[in-house]
This record gives structure tokens, sequence and C-alpha cells, in this order.
């Protein structure tokens, strides 16, 4: 390879490339082929992640605002993109297709440099959707993933592993509202799907986190007891592929199940209605007081962002050291409902 910068060696060279923002690197890779060949390698994220260059974004599948509020139609979704550094907020563009917004309901996971948005219900149809989209941060394009095989799902529990290679689909209802066991990975480098043994229950409505190498299936309801969320959780590892015994009474009475997200720490974390609660061990421990009802909550780093739950949201960020809170700026038309939400590095 020639020098990357000429007049300058390439470690110093490499540096400078790793400093452009994240929202820039798809222009950087057109300047020369070495530049495109240097940006495009796994090898440049992990070096500048290393280097502490990398940026944290929070990425929002969000209502967007009627802009006429006296002729209430159902929402829009967009991807509203969240860098937690500046406050900095912008909308990502949708997949060429989605002129009516996203499918409603579609979970958003973040697997490295990527954006994979799953499932969902057609926004103008209702029809539930199998379909995966995958949104490059480098390159700045997206590209159709293979459709999720099987029985159509909605309301399913979805995540990626520590290793940034794999999603996790688990549970949801059929078209017939039947609660799920079935569970499945995909493999966005791969765009392959591979189907996991079904869970030990049916669970609608349930959430997913990978937590300490496992993945956690956090309560849930079966067909029978549709709406009455259990309190259950159970785990999959995956170095196995074996379910472990179902936990009872993991989550404490009257505890949502999507306000639950595992912490950078090491940590499970939690939303009352009064307070946010850390789990190293065995018991839910009250750390802080919270500021809203909760709707949505991500964590990056050292850190754990909440939406409220009300028509026009409010968001803060809770630092998971000292558990004190900050209320984040939203500008007016980044106050819709956030239905899904994830956290990449890049």
């Amino acid at each position: 390879m020639e020098q990357l910068i000429p007049g300058l060696p390439n470690d110093i060279a490499r540096d400078c490339l790793f400093r452009v923002p994240y929202n820039y690197l798809s222009d950087a890779s057109y300047v020369c082929k070495d530049w495109n060949q240097e940006i495009e390698q796994p090898e440049f994220l992990r070096l500048r992640k290393a280097t502490g260059r990398s940026q944290a974004i929070v990425i929002m599948a969000q209502a967007r605002i009627n802009p006429n509020p006296g002729n209430p139609s159902p929402p829009e979704l967009k991807l509203s993109l969240f860098e937690p550094k500046t406050g900095s907020w912008e909308e990502l563009p949708l997949f060429p297709g989605f002129s009516k917004g996203l499918p409603r309901f579609c979970q958003v996971v973040g697997v490295g440099p990527e954006l994979v948005v799953i499932g969902g219900l057609d926004p103008c149809t209702w029809e539930v959707s199998n379909t995966v989209f995958i949104y490059n941060f480098v390159s700045a394009t997206w590209r159709c993933g293979a459709a999720m095989p099987g029985v159509k799902r909605s309301f399913f529990g979805c995540t990626s592993d520590e290793d940034n290679r794999m999603v996790f689909v688990v549970g949801g209802h059929d078209n017939e509202k039947n609660a799920l066991r079935s569970a499945m990975a995909y493999d966005v480098a791969k765009n392959q799907w591979i189907v996991i043994a079904d869970m030990k229950r049916e669970r609608d409505e349930c959430k997913a986190i990978f937590h300490r190498g496992k993945l956690y299936v956090v309560g849930g309801y079966r067909t029978q007891t549709q709406g009455q969320f259990e309190r259950s959780v159970e785990t999959f590892d995956p170095a196995t592929s074996e379910w472990d015994q179902v936990e009872e009474d993991f989550l404490p009475a009257n505890v949502s199940p999507k306000s639950c997200v595992a912490g950078h720490d090491g940590k499970l974390y939690m939303s009352s209605e009064s307070h946010v609660a850390a789990r190293d061990g065995a018991t839910w421990r009250a750390v802080s007081e919270i500021p809203a009802d909760v709707g949505s909550a991500t964590t990056w780093q050292d850190k754990l962002l909440v939406t409220g739950s009300g028509e026009l949201q409010m968001a803060y960020v809770l630092d998971l050291y000292s558990y004190s809170w900050t209320t984040v700026e939203m500008p007016e038309e980044y106050r819709g409902h956030v239905y899904s939400s994830c956290y990449l590095e890049i």
C-alpha cells in the first residue's frame, strides 16, 4: 500500500482517519482506493475504538410528530439518531420504498457498524412483515437481508450478541394471536438464519437481552393468558445451544419487561414507576429515583438513556457510576413515541 496521506507515515495517517466523524466515513472512503480499503476493513473500526476515537450513537424507531394534531392519524415511523456526546439529533434516510415510514412495531438492533431493522406491520396494509433491512454506517448504504423464516410473527423479542455478529429473535405471536415458543438467530455477515431450540414457554411481547454471554428472555405472556405478563425469565446459552430452566419471579410485580436492559458494567437494569433498579446477582437494588414513566430504555458505555411514555417524549440519561440524571434536550420534531431503540459504537 502506498502512503495513505502523502508525506505522512501510515500510522499517523491512519490516526487521522480514525478521527473522521462516523457520518463522513462514507465520503472519506471515496477519496481514493487506499482510503476505501483502509476504512472498510473490520480492523479499522476495532482500532478506531481501541484508540478512543469511536462515537456512540443511539438509534430509535420513533413516531413522527403529527403536524396537524386536530386531524389524528396512525403514526408514521422514522429512524431518529441521537449522538450523546454532542447532543445532536438527525433523521436517518429510510430504505427505498418506505414512503409511508417504517413497519410499525419493527425492531431495531445494532450489530457492529450496522443497523438491522426487522419485522413489524406494513404501514399501509397492517400485514405482518418478515422483512430484514440493514444499514451500514461506514458505506452509508442500505441492503435487503434474508427474510425471517417460518411463521410470520409480530411483537417478538429481539437483541444482538456481544460479538456483534448475531441477532436473536424469540417469541411473539402469529397471525392467529397464538403466542410462540420458537426462536432463531440471524448471522448478519453471512445473511443466514439459524433455527435454535424452542423456549420452555410461549412468550408474546417478551423482552430479549444479551447479558454475560447468554440470551435472556424476560416476561411475556402465553396464548391462554393474553395480556397477563409473567415475571419469569429463561436463558439460552449459545455455547451449548440449550435453554436453562425457567426462573420464576425474576421481575418485581408491576414492572414492564420492556424496561429491562443490560448495562456495560455487567449488571441488569430495570425501571419501575418510581425508580431504576440494578441486578448484580440474585436480587434487584434500587439505585435512583426515576424522573418520568419509562417508555424505552437503551444503554451504552456507562450510561442509561430512557424516554418517557407520554404523548410528547422527554429523555433522560442516568450515569451508571454516580447514578445522577441529566435531561436530554430534544427538538420538537424528535419527541414522538419511541417503539424500539438500540446503540452502536462506530
